[in-house]
């Protein structure tokens, strides 16, 4: 049983095996940390499972906002670690492409910049970049991998792309978030001089 999380634009939470597949989700891009706990109950209880019938966890790690790709990684490394199971991390694109030929998968990250995957049978073959909306069709060949804008994440999509990596045998054991920009807040050059 995979229970799968992104938050990379919305919250989705989703309990995934066998013939099961739960989800809940949400496109609210503010309140992930006020939903995911819920999202996560829901699912499971949902699924008629118990916290310990999950086997694996697997987290979307963007690309997307700093804030709400923080809040699904930790949720899901905190249960993973409750439960004494392996999380695995893949990009949020990733569910997006799934059973698509060829494609490019296009994300609002926001700050009016867009981020982007191309993939050919679910196989990345370029990026992940970021573009703008005047300047995506010059950055990225959307002539052969033409654009999927993708406006939420399924996390029950992201457990189907995360047992595809597996079987071809990907490592998934980072979950360190896929920032595409540097962060606002930067470190201190040290204490402020104060002339007297």
């Amino acid at each position: 049983m995979i229970l799968a999380i992104d938050t990379s634009l919305g919250t989705s939470v989703a309990v995934v095996g066998g013939d099961i597949v739960t989800e809940s989700a949400t496109l609210d891009t503010r309140s992930h940390a006020e939903h995911i706990g819920e999202f996560i109950d829901r699912v499971i209880t949902d699924s008629g499972l118990t916290p310990a019938d999950v086997t694996t966890v697997v987290v979307g790690i963007g690309p997307g906002p700093f804030t709400g790709l923080r809040v699904g990684i930790a949720a899901g490394v905190a249960f993973a670690f409750g439960q004494g199971i392996p999380v695995l991390g893949i990009s949020s694109h990733d569910a997006v492409a799934v059973g698509v030929d060829a494609c490019t998968v296009v994300t609002d990250v926001r700050r009016r910049e867009l981020a982007w995957t191309s993939y050919r049978n679910g196989v990345v073959v370029a990026g992940p970049g970021l573009t703008t909306e005047a300047t995506l069709a010059s950055d990225v060949d959307l002539t052969e991998f033409p654009e999927v804008r993708a406006g939420t994440i399924s996390a029950a999509m992201l457990a189907a792309a995360a047992q595809q990596r597996i079987d071809r045998g990907d490592d998934l054991s980072s979950v360190a978030p896929l920032y595409l920009r540097a962060p606002d807040a930067t470190p201190s050059n040290g204490p402020k001089r104060v002339s007297g």
